[in-house]
Formats: structure tokens, sequence, C-alpha cells
């Protein structure tokens, strides 16, 4: 690991989206109470703005109204006319992006978090896009040893093919908590995810205060390919997952381990020749996107030093 010292502009602007997915209730209710009240949200210095981003999802408590917000983040979605012919969630991606973004801009903001739930066993989750940011690895950093003993997973996203076109295209960080059903309030999630904003905005202003953060190492799941379902000649799901597998997030899955199993028991192990670690396995709002889950290899990450150039 490098000792090299990296010095970067202190930062003046954050978002904090929740109702990217509108059954997805936790972000959705913790950014209505910051509306009401963002006390708890406030930094010196610190510009926060607590959002809702899908409102009609949230009021309909459904995952969209015509198409998935958090994938339509892309410049051909953003780049066209605006009209109401188009659908609901591309017009409010154009509205979020003039609002928010557009990343790089000066005016944009520095950092939005994404508040999600998933269905799938993975607890806290910080999810990456960039190995190299050093700002951004510090950040994970800070909030995994503040919630400590509370295991907090780093889910690296950063793939030459696999590109997501979500909030994350105008800004740098989403943050998912798990498990929960849709359209359901649970008040440890929500505790969980609460902690998460909490230690982010103070490791945030404590950055702008001028500490300086010594190289740091963390541990991370880097994504290496989708898995979908087993499938007839119909295209309909021949095998579910293994129990086995069920609810096994982050855990090591190894050549010829269960993954699958069909109505008539025959069950499908894990091919090739690597040990691999799931993520958002059987995920409910992956069915219609033919993931059953995805692979991921563990691998270390490290950041320099950094603090910030205010004097």
């Amino acid at each position: 690991m490098t000792s090299c010292h990296v010095t970067e502009d202190p930062i003046k602007k954050v978002a904090i989206f929740g109702g990217t997915h509108g059954n997805e209730l936790t972000g959705a209710f913790l950014v209505k109470r910051w509306l009401e009240n963002g006390t708890e949200i406030q930094r010196t210095g610190l510009e926060v703005k607590p959002f809702i981003t899908n409102p009609r999802a949230v009021k309909k408590c459904t995952r969209y109204i015509d198409c998935d917000l958090n994938r339509v983040f892309d410049p051909e979605n953003l780049g066209k006319k605006m009209s109401k012919d188009l659908p609901y969630e591309v017009r409010r991606a154009q509205e979020i992006n003039h609002l928010f973004g557009p990343k790089d801009n000066e005016y944009s903001y520095d950092i939005i978090f994404d508040l999600h739930n998933t269905t799938s066993n993975m607890g806290c989750t910080l999810i990456l896009e960039d190995s190299r940011n050093d700002f951004l690895i510090q950040m994970c950093h800070y909030i995994k040893t503040s919630l400590a003993p509370l295991p907090c997973y780093v889910y690296l996203i950063e793939h030459p093919s696999l590109k997501y076109a979500t909030t994350r295209s105008i800004a740098k960080y989403p943050v998912e908590v798990g498990p929960q059903p849709q359209g359901v309030l649970r008040a440890d999630i929500l505790d969980q995810m609460r902690k998460m904003i909490k230690h982010a905005l103070d490791f945030i202003h404590n950055f702008n205060e001028g500490e300086e953060f010594p190289p740091c190492a963390i541990e991370v799941y880097k994504i290496m390919e989708k898995v979908d379902y087993p499938r007839n000649e119909n295209g309909d799901i021949a095998a579910i997952i293994h129990p086995d597998l069920q609810d096994q997030d982050w855990k090591p899955l190894h050549p010829g381990d269960p993954v699958f199993l069909t109505l008539d028991g025959k069950i499908i192990p894990l091919g090739g020749g690597s040990t691999v670690y799931p993520v958002f396995v059987n995920e409910a709002a992956y069915y219609e996107k033919k993931e059953a889950f995805a692979k991921a290899t563990k691998l270390t990450l490290n950041a320099r030093s950094i603090r910030s150039s205010l004097p």
C-alpha cells in the first residue's frame, strides 16, 4: 500500500434519495422524516438535501410506474426531448438530472446517497463503482469501522460490459440494506440504514473540517457475472434457488455446491473451477430482469491518505 497523500476538494452538496423504487419503503420513510425535520442529517458547512425520487411509485407502493427509474439514467434517455408521451420514469430521470446533475458539472451535487432495500439476505451493503477512488474507499472504510461489529459489505460493480444506468450516473454513492420484503417497514433495517447515513455524513463533515484519513484497505466483492434461472423451451423458469443457497449472500459457493433445484428434485450444481460469492440471491425485483443471483469475487482495495484541500 502506498503512503502517497491525496488532497481533494471539500464536499459541498449532498443529496439523499429515497423512493427510487416505490415499494422499498425504508429510504422513502426516512427521507419523508428528514423533509419534515432534517436536524439529524445537517452538518456545518454542508448542504444536505433529502429527496423523494419516484413519488408516484411511492404513493402506489410499487417498484415503478412505467419502467425502472434506476435503469434509465443513460445518455439516450436523458437526451430525449421532453414529452408527455415519454415513460414517467424517463421524464423523472431528466428532471432529477437537471436538479442534481449532470455529473461533473460545477453545479452538480458531489455525492448522492440512494437508499434501497433488497429482499436478499445482504445486510448492510455499500455499492461502489470505482475501485480507484480514494475518497469513496476511505468513506466505505469509515462506515464499516463505525458500524462494527455489525457487518457491512461493499459490492464493487465496476465491470467492462455490465453497465448500470442508475442515479449513480449523476453522482456517486448508493446504500442498500436488506433483507426486507417489498412494501414493508422493519425497525431493525430502518435503524441500520439510518446509522449508515449518519456515519457517512460524519465522515464528510470530518473530511471537510480538515481531518486527515491515513491509508486504509477494505474487503470488497466484485461482480463477475449475473446468473439467470434455468428455463424451459418456452422461456419459463424450470428450477428455483436451492435451499442450501437461499439466504447465503456473501458466503463462499464452491464448484459442485447446489445452486438450483427442479420440481422433480434434480439438483443443478455450480459449474466452473473457482469459488465465487453469491450476491442478490433470489431478489424478488430481479425476476423480471432474469437474474437469479450474481457471482462475485472477493478482493482488497487500498486507498491512499486523504485530506481536504482547505487550509
